[in-house]
């Protein structure tokens, strides 16, 4: 028994120490990528599980506990109505990553449609693309203060107000992708061979764009999270009563003078998600681009 167990027990550690390597030699290819997706991850857990991790109600009001600095009781200390900025500040990640993630894959959804028919078909490509430059000569939160100008205040409208400048961007992506994919040999064979619009597009030019588009993607979510609080604290946002960060921010600027606890934690929560997303999107581009990952 005892000559079986050893060698069963070399195994088992050649095979952890190689484990081991392998997800040390992962970590030190990607340190962008599992840095930025392991701080995301951590944001999100706090987002999905806010119920659990929050110490109090986030709209529960508490006017004899108003401006109260952090301390063990309310851990990033109170507004001026007495709600805890801890609980507000978690379910308020909540609203901004839904916010993020819903504008980035409508956004790439329908850009990826839009750009692969442009790119693809010159006659379209000519109407389509002079009315993305139309929509990019206005700066994104330029237009999408003027989208919710005339919308009511709600998530919904926010996203579609974030979702409509973000598409030019996208389509022209994609359609830079296809108008150079479209002159390689293997989709002028398949051509020649009699292949169809949908089957030249759908089988050889879209998996080729699906790369960039999805690095494009973590930036737009980025975008998204970081407008939404801009868009909230200018009040052309969510509408008050739900705790996002940026009305969180906005309803502590007339206290920051002597509670700047209502500004700060939610503005940190507020970089460091748009930091994780921006670097899993760098790691994603290094890995997907094969002339950058070539050269790691």
């Amino acid at each position: 028994m005892e000559s079986h167990a050893a060698p069963l027990t070399l195994s088992a550690s050649r095979g952890t120490s190689a484990l081991g390597r392998g997800a040390w030699r992962v970590l030190r290819r990607n340190p962008t990528l599992i840095g930025g997706a392991a701080l995301l991850v951590a944001m999100i857990a706090l987002a999905l599980g806010a119920e659990h991790f929050a110490t109090h109600d986030p709209l529960e009001l508490s006017p004899i506990d108003r401006l109260r600095a952090p301390a063990a009781e309310n851990w990033f200390g109170t507004d001026m109505f007495g709600r805890d900025i801890f609980s507000r500040t978690i379910h308020g990640g909540r609203v901004s990553l839904q916010i993020g993630i819903v504008v980035a894959l409508v956004s790439a959804a329908i850009g990826l449609g839009i750009g692969l028919v442009s790119g693809y078909n010159r006659v379209v490509d000519g109407i389509v693309m002079r009315i993305m430059d139309g929509m990019m000569a206005i700066p994104a939160i330029l237009l999408a203060i003027a989208l919710m100008a005339v919308m009511s205040a709600s998530v919904r409208n926010v996203i579609v107000a974030l979702t409509i400048p973000e598409i030019p961007r996208v389509v022209r992506l994609v359609r830079a992708q296809v108008l150079s994919l479209r002159e390689q040999i293997y989709v002028e064979a398949a051509r020649a061979l009699g292949a169809g619009f949908f089957r030249v597009v759908f089988r050889h030019i879209l998996p080729n764009t699906l790369a960039p588009l999805i690095v494009q993607a973590t930036y737009i979510c980025a975008s998204a999270v970081i407008f939404e609080a801009y868009l909230s604290f200018l009040g052309a946002g969510t509408p008050p009563e739900i705790p996002s960060w940026g009305n969180i921010m906005a309803e502590g600027r007339t206290y920051v003078q002597i509670a700047f606890w209502i500004i700060l934690f939610p503005g940190l929560f507020l970089a460091t998600t748009v930091l994780a997303i921006n670097l899993v999107g760098d790691g994603l581009r290094d890995n997907l681009d094969p002339r950058v990952a070539r050269r790691l």
